[in-house]
């Protein structure tokens, strides 16, 4: 496909993204509106819409990349999203209702509470820093596809791309914030999950295949194998490992996490929450198999004409725009742009509302949507956005492996800390930390996962870590707190 008519399209979409910016922001652009699109959004858009974000175009290219690649993952990471929805459940049953309990607008506003000032400001810390880096490599996969496909034709260096993009996203979320974002993540969704299903199609008819042939061709290939119980010790791939990764992962990038989490808290009430993720859950697992699905078509169709790539995040792409013809390229690149911006405007959102929310004290402040107020929150939402961008050369610089295996990589020990301090504060309730040692504790313990990771085999009998590395990463943490810990007087104050 010729990289104008690729451009065009784009430019075409975001200008569909622009006008819904307008008519959700006209009549208000408040922080209220910005931070909890009012607290009046319904509950069936945000459980759409969060697909979108959850899922990203890490879920859209590296999860089919990775089904043939050669350590042998095959449908390995379904394993993972079962993972995923029991901690969806644990969220949904959890914590949203202390979320919903405590009215909050920051979830890290409850460790402030439970923990202190300095734990407070960690906890945001820890997401602040987490979050910038998760959406720079999901927004860097984007723009690696769009450098390669697009803009190499125009010799556009890769750094003017991915500011590119990253004016885009800020152009249509600066305004409306979280009220936009419903609306058009749940829009985005659509393209998405609509790519899914035509892309298959498109695959199966390239391959004259039925849809019931495909089926079979999948179960009957060498990419199909889903659950792995053999080698617990030295496999990353054993559904323990796997199962326990996913589970923890989506408590902590999920339910501790604000991105997602802002979107339950613009519901009216827990009840709408939980029919939120609930719904949610169910169709992000069912998506996942498509997904996996369009990746075992994507590699029976390479080994059937002989296509090579030279990373797996590039087999998608590759086959898409150049062997498949006009409209599935299109179709590839909805999907594709869609996910992405889905995930970083909303992640841009989030970052804006906890800095100023957690940092700046805007829940603590008199007229919150004053233009002073909302001059400063501008000016964070471009900072974050500048953040974001320098991530996405960095990582461009020292990338050599699927972006998928990066993410939950960094998110093990990143997130970890907040599971621990989370869990913490509501286990541990009777007992009050060393507040100013939090910030240390938070840091000691990644570095020991860090060096448990790379000596696990000698150390451990010959046990190698995989995602559920966030678990000891927690547990760590909440020791850490726990022996640092005292009890609480009968006169200590409870905030």
């Amino acid at each position: 496909m010729s990289p104008g008519i690729l451009l065009s399209f784009i430019i075409g979409y975001f200008l569909v993204l622009l006008v819904i910016s307008w008519l959700t922001s006209r009549k208000s652009s408040s922080n209220d509106t910005f931070f909890v699109a009012n607290r009046n959004s319904k509950w069936y858009l945000v459980a759409f819409g969060m697909i979108g974000t959850a899922l990203s175009g890490v879920t859209f290219i590296s999860v089919p990349g990775k089904v043939g690649a050669p350590t042998g993952d095959q449908f390995e990471y379904f394993q993972f999203v079962l993972g995923n929805a029991a901690g969806f459940i644990i969220i949904a049953t959890v914590l949203l209702p202390l979320y919903y309990r405590l009215k909050l607008t920051s979830i890290y506003s409850y460790i402030e509470g439970a923990l202190g000032v300095w734990s407070y400001k960690t906890a945001a810390g820890i997401f602040l820093i987490s979050r910038i880096i998760g959406s720079a490599f999901r927004l860097y996969l984007v723009v690696i596809v769009l450098q390669k496909f697009i803009f190499d034709s125009y010799h556009i260096p890769f750094a003017v791309t991915g500011l590119i993009c990253l004016v885009l996203i800020w152009s249509y979320t600066f305004k409306g914030g979280l009220k936009t974002i419903i609306i058009t993540d749940s829009l985005q969704t659509l393209f998405l999950v609509s790519s899914v299903f035509l892309s298959i199609y498109f695959i199966c008819q390239s391959l004259h295949l039925s849809i019931f042939q495909a089926a079979e061709a999948i179960k009957t290939s060498s990419y199909s194998k889903i659950f792995f119980f053999t080698n617990f010790m030295g496999s990353k791939f054993h559904f323990v490992k796997a199962f326990l990764g996913g589970l923890f992962i989506t408590v902590a990038m999920v339910g501790l996490d604000q991105d997602l989490m802002q979107k339950n808290l613009s519901l009216k009430n827990i009840r709408e929450a939980k029919k939120n993720m609930f719904s949610f859950t169910a169709v992000f697992v069912v998506i996942n198999i498509f997904f996996l699905s369009v990746g075992a078509l994507l590699w029976i169709y390479a080994n059937k004409y002989g296509i090579k790539v030279e990373k797996t995040d590039y087999l998608y792409p590759t086959i898409a725009l150049k062997y498949l013809g006009l409209v599935p390229a299109m179709v590839f690149m909805l999907g594709l742009t869609a996910a992405t911006f889905a995930t970083t405007d909303s992640a841009l959102t989030a970052l804006t509302t906890s800095f100023c929310v957690d940092f700046l004290g805007f829940d603590k402040k008199e007229a919150t949507s004053s233009r002073q107020m909302v001059t400063t929150r501008h000016f964070v939402h471009i900072a974050f956005s500048g953040a974001m961008f320098l991530t996405i050369i960095i990582f461009n610089a020292i990338n050599d492996g699927a972006v998928v295996n990066a993410i939950f990589k960094v998110a093990s020990y990143t997130y970890g800390p907040l599971l621990g301090l989370y869990s913490f504060g509501l286990f541990a309730g009777k007992r009050q930390v060393k507040d100013k040692l939090v910030p240390f504790i938070c840091l000691i313990s990644p570095a020991i996962c860090y060096y448990l990771s790379i000596n696990s085999a000698r150390l451990l009998g010959g046990y190698v870590f995989d995602n559920e590395l966030i678990l000891f990463n927690g547990l760590i943490t909440f020791a850490g707190l726990f022996i640092t810990s005292s009890p609480k007087t009968k006169t200590a104050v409870i905030h």
